[in-house]
């Protein structure tokens, strides 16, 4: 499992910086740099949803990734000890990013 912290505010399943979800999907296949990624399991807030999947914020979570040209996948699934996901003011999942991406 990978550490992962999150600045993604705006998402339903962020919790202090942390995921509600269990694990998320990092999409980006033909990704050059972190602003090739995204995180497609993004949900804006808002009214009439649910705050997260989980009962509580995990540090640890498992990282399904298509960013086929990063160092960390390994068999597309992120083998990085620890990963950062930017888009603080972020309204849609392409508003996100992998900012631990590193191009082979």
């Amino acid at each position: 499992m990978t550490q992962l912290k999150c600045s993604a505010q705006t998402c339903m399943y962020n919790e202090d910086r942390y995921c509600c979800k269990g694990e998320i999907l990092v999409e980006g296949r033909d990704a050059k740099n972190p602003s090739g990624t995204f995180c497609s399991s993004f949900r804006e807030r808002g009214e009439g949803r649910t705050t997260n999947s989980m009962e509580h914020a995990s540090k640890n979570i498992d990282v399904d990734c298509e960013a086929v040209s990063c160092v960390h996948n390994e068999n597309c699934k992120c083998a990085a000890r620890e990963i950062g996901i930017g888009g603080a003011h972020a309204c849609d999942c392409q508003d996100t990013e992998c900012a631990s991406f590193c191009c082979e």
